[in-house]
């Protein structure tokens, strides 16, 4: 029932595909009617195929025959055809003579058979090797009859290419779905088959006889020993057959399979045993892997909720659980928060801190200065003293640019050089891409203070270098100098010193470092190199962030 049902569906689909099949041969026959009566009409046609002529006038009445086929050849311009007109007075004339030979048995047979007993009001079909190639062609023939004197005096034929003809038809067939144009002899003129063309299928014929004194659009048969559906259309035009073979495994035998039926049922017995064992398992069990679920909450760090599942009563406990969960989380939460602002503060104000001692010795400086008339100076510190005041303490960001950062930096020697002297000369290498980058305020401060006031206590003259790149993904800031250098207990000791020097600010090297790694992460932060006699060298590495 199945079979017959899918049958009957795809009958309906396939004879849409059939019927476009048959507009297609219509339209190329249409083109073969508008040829040929261009070339009835022609009484000049008519006159050069039944007089008597010299080879001279041979030669001529080619010419004006080349003329008058090129107006028919139009009419068929969107097919590849050939048109050949042979006159009872011998002279013939083909617009492609690659298509014919002039001394093709069947050509001569056809001729004289519609010469005698062709219907002048009808074009016939057929199929011959009849081109020089010996490749198979499909040909319209007719009679050419004077229409008032009815007079036969030639022949006119139209061939196309069977590879041609079949593009009618072969975007519809693919393995399994063949389509074959056969005559009423049972010849098969063209298919999408190479190796069935020009062979007779009578079986096919009685399939196509069937189906059209039948009700249905198709018959199942037997072909070359495979189950097959046959469909068939008649074209009237040509007096042939389109009929459609299609192999039934391939199109149905996947519809009703017994075998993989009883898998599929036993299948689906074996899931229903296995879901009813499951459930009274789950009814059983529930209780223990709730109290699983709880033990195994502390293992990840009390993240993972209990799932809510079993009977009525582990639901609500799971459900209680999971809300205890949730406000364990607020709290925790809150409390993670209320650290974090209670660090930015600290942070803040190490941020901020500025050693009194320097505001007053800056300002005595300044007087100094003002009271021994160097008013250039006093300006320049003044100057310096504002903008380091500004960008330090006036500026909240907790990041600035490497620009700004590098411009506190000078001001800050300005301000210290004037007081103490230019011994200690202060060189800057930035990379022109790293001024845009931003960095936490006052990281490299620090680092000058301590150079500057530890790193020259033996010798009296000396530079301090201060180097900004990038280095891959991350920014690399060096601060080195050429000064006494130091034996290091750690990478973030001090030297050992009795002098009491002014600082500007109060964070430490160990607190940058602290802050860095607070901001970016434990793979950033500061590292010191120092070897006696030679200098100290301090690197800091952070991210690059625009």
């Amino acid at each position: 029932m199945s079979e017959q049902f899918f049958i009957d569906k795809f009958s309906i689909t396939n004879a849409k595909v059939i019927t476009q099949v048959k507009e297609r041969f219509e339209s190329f026959h249409y083109s073969i009617v508008l040829s040929s009566n261009g070339l009835l009409q022609s009484g000049a046609l008519r006159s050069l195929l039944t007089e008597k002529q010299t080879d001279l006038d041979k030669m001529k009445s080619y010419y004006k025959i080349k003329q008058i086929m090129k107006r028919a050849e139009s009419n068929a311009e969107a097919y590849n055809v050939g048109i050949m007109v042979t006159g009872i007075n011998g002279i013939s004339y083909a617009t492609d003579r690659s298509y014919w030979l002039e001394d093709n048995a069947w050509l001569q047979k056809e001729k004289k058979y519609l010469l005698r007993n062709g219907n002048s009001k009808k074009i016939s079909y057929d199929y011959d090797h009849a081109p020089a190639s010996n490749a198979p062609y499909v040909i319209a023939s007719k009679r050419m009859t004077g229409s008032i004197s009815g007079i036969n005096y030639g022949v006119m034929h139209f061939a196309i290419k069977e590879n041609d003809f079949r593009e009618f038809y072969s975007t519809y067939t693919n393995k399994g779905n063949d389509i074959y144009i056969l005559n009423t002899s049972g010849v098969v003129v063209s298919s999408n088959r190479d190796d069935h063309i020009g062979k007779t299928q009578m079986d096919f014929l009685d399939y196509a006889t069937k189906i059209e004194h039948s009700s249905k659009s198709y018959v199942v048969g037997d072909s070359m020993g495979k189950e097959t559906i046959f469909f068939s259309e008649y074209l009237p035009a040509f007096d042939m057959y389109v009929i459609n073979v299609i192999d039934k495994d391939k199109a149905i035998g996947g519809l009703i399979d017994k075998k993989v039926l009883a898998y599929i049922l036993l299948s689906i017995i074996i899931a229903a045993s296995f879901i009813l064992f499951v459930a009274s398992r789950q009814l059983t069990n529930a209780l223990s892997r709730l109290v699983k679920q709880i033990s195994d909450v502390s293992k990840h760090d009390f993240h993972q909720f209990v799932s809510v599942t079993g009977t009525y009563e582990t639901r609500r406990i799971g459900e209680a659980f999971n809300v205890m969960l949730e406000e364990l989380h607020e709290y925790v939460e809150k409390l993670l928060d209320y650290q974090r602002q209670k660090q930015n503060a600290e942070l803040a104000a190490l941020q901020q801190q500025i050693n009194p001692h320097f505001l007053y010795n800056t300002l005595t400086s300044i007087k100094f200065m003002v009271q021994h008339g160097s008013n250039k100076e006093s300006e320049e510190i003044i100057n310096a003293f504002i903008s380091l005041l500004k960008n330090t303490v006036g500026n909240v960001n907790e990041t600035i640019t490497v620009k700004q950062e590098i411009d506190n930096l000078k001001d800050y020697v300005l301000i210290q050089q004037k007081r103490y002297g230019n011994r200690i000369k202060i060189n800057y290498f930035i990379a022109p891409d790293c001024l845009e980058i931003q960095i936490p305020k006052l990281i490299l401060q620090p680092f000058i203070e301590n150079a500057f006031f530890h790193g020259f206590n033996y010798k009296q003259k000396g530079n301090i270098n201060v180097l900004v790149q990038m280095e891959g993904k991350d920014l690399k800031c060096e601060v080195f100098d050429n000064g006494d250098g130091m034996e290091l207990l750690d990478k973030f000791s001090l030297p050992d010193t009795k002098r009491k020097q002014d600082r500007f600010s109060g964070i430490g090297i160990r607190n940058v470092h602290e802050r860095i790694q607070l901001i970016y992460g434990k793979r950033y932060g500061v590292e010191i190199v120092s070897q006696a006699g030679e200098g100290t060298k301090v690197q800091i590495i952070i991210p690059i962030i625009y």
